[in-house]
């Protein structure tokens, strides 16, 4: 049955160029290949969770500059609605660079996030949450995140982050989410390795942790076990995005199974999703 899922934070256009390696000072590279899409975490997670035949809605500041209709063209695409949290924003949306390295799947990134484009509370909808079953926030809109994962967390709606980084501002959030699937590179105050940050998220009374870890054994942790979910061995051609296409893939499957197998599944997404350049051609297969 098809559910329907919010996703809080970054939209952005990005630019993907593959190319042999990333470029050093000075230098300037033809790239051999090309591509342009939307991006940001909570952006490309909605973008699978609809293409895993879910109603998908992002909210984010996107504004009315004249480059935001290449990000609203694609979005329709892939059936996303857009709740724009600052509709008469002249400022450019953020747009990333990437360039991938052929041959490995490696990616370099330089990009503006979403910290001058912060949206006010006032500007969330009224009954945001209606007929939503399961929230995502990315960290990029931390005031608005906020009031959304309380309202959540009081209808009993699943609140996930993802959490590629540490950013400040989410330990406000970190008391409603009933999910965190984060990333090795995701380290909160004080926290040196993962012991500690299992520990740190635990003090949320976080029930579900998971530490990702590219190509190695997803860590878990739950109120009954640890242990660890393996990922599919794949020769990597674009490792762009795949942090969040694996948050909107489990946020699809946490609502069908228990949170161990929505890992492994969501695992199978993303690394089928490595082995293609973009972010976008692994939708035309069918997984």
């Amino acid at each position: 049955m098809s559910k329907s899922g919010l996703f809080v934070g970054l939209i952005t256009l990005d630019f993907i160029y593959l190319a042999d390696s990333p470029p050093q000072n000075n230098q300037k590279l033809v790239a051999t290949d090309y591509t342009v899409a939307a991006g940001g975490p909570a952006t490309n997670a909605a973008v699978t969770f609809s293409h895993l035949g879910n109603q998908s809605t992002v909210l984010g500041v996107l504004g009315s500059h004249h480059i935001t209709q290449l990000i609203c063209s694609d979005l329709e695409n892939y059936q996303i609605a857009i709740i724009d949290l600052y509709p008469y924003g002249k400022r450019p949306p953020p747009v990333s660079s990437i360039v991938v390295t052929q041959g490995t799947g490696e990616r370099a990134v330089i990009s503006i996030n979403a910290v001058k484009t912060q949206a006010n509370i006032t500007s969330i909808p009224a009954n945001i949450l209606q007929d939503i079953d399961i929230v995502l926030i990315d960290g990029h809109q931390m005031e608005v995140s906020k009031i959304i994962a309380q309202s959540a967390n009081i209808q009993n709606i699943p609140v996930v982050i993802d959490g590629g980084s540490w950013k400040p501002g989410f330990a406000e959030i970190l008391p409603f989410v009933n999910y965190a699937i984060c990333s090795a590179n995701f380290y909160p105050p004080n926290c040196e390795n993962q012991e500690d940050v299992f520990a740190y998220l635990q003090n949320f009374n976080i029930p579900y942790i998971a530490i990702t870890q590219g190509e190695n054994p997803i860590q878990y942790l739950t109120p009954d076990q640890s242990g660890v979910v393996n990922v599919p061995k794949i020769q990597p051609v674009d490792t762009l995005g795949a942090g969040d296409i694996f948050h909107g893939a489990f946020c699809h499957y946490i609502l069908e199974t228990n949170f161990i197998e929505a890992l492994a599944l969501a695992g199978n997404i993303a690394a089928e999703a490595c082995k293609h350049f973009g972010t976008r051609p692994w939708l035309n297969l069918n997984v």
